[in-house]
């Protein structure tokens, strides 16, 4: 087991805790996820257990991407993905700035819908984000009004609609996006 980089009780949602991913013992629990539909911008719909575990095991080794298992309360709640945006397909679309993080968020299926949820996560999700960094940039999917608005009701100004240009390498396939940037400075 992979040793939590952050814990932060929220009040009113429990204990929160980001760990970075263990490709091998979670790559079934993430198969499940980033294999459903509404997950296809993650680029993983269609792959196997295995070449999750790969495509996790590859970020695990990079220095400017990363992937984390967030859990509340002990439970797995969502996938979050940090990264350079110098270092990705997003730094072609605006003027990155020393000191900005790009964030990617996915909150695991199946879960019971609860008030609030995402913008409690968020807390948690935005302290460790800026413990060392002075700005987050998200580009969600254009068309996703509801990302959209949850976002700025965390704070975030909106950016741009760009599109990101797809992405095919041998690790994962990314396909073109038509996303929305959103910005949160500290």
């Amino acid at each position: 087991m992979t040793t939590a980089v952050h814990v932060q009780t929220v009040e009113g949602f429990g204990t929160v805790t980001v760990r970075p991913v263990d490709p091998d013992a979670d790559a079934p629990l993430l198969h499940g996820w980033v294999n459903e539909e509404r997950a296809r911008f993650w680029g993983m719909v269609g792959t196997t257990v295995e070449q999750v575990r790969e495509i996790y095991a590859h970020l695990d080794s990079l220095t400017t991407h990363h992937g984390y298992l967030v859990s509340r309360d002990g439970e797995p709640v969502a996938l979050f993905q940090t990264y350079d945006p110098a270092a990705d397909r997003v730094g072609g679309c605006y003027e990155v700035r020393p000191g900005d993080i790009g964030v990617h968020l996915f909150v695991a299926p199946g879960l019971a819908p609860e008030a609030g949820f995402t913008g409690r996560l968020l807390t948690a999700l935005v302290a460790f984000s800026l413990t060392d960094h002075t700005r987050i940039v998200i580009e969600p999917d254009a068309a996703n009004e509801k990302a959209i608005a949850r976002m700025l009701r965390a704070g975030f100004e909106l950016g741009p609609e760009v599109v990101l240009p797809e992405v095919d390498l041998p690790e994962v396939f990314i396909p073109e996006k038509r996303a929305r940037l959103a910005f949160l400075s500290r």
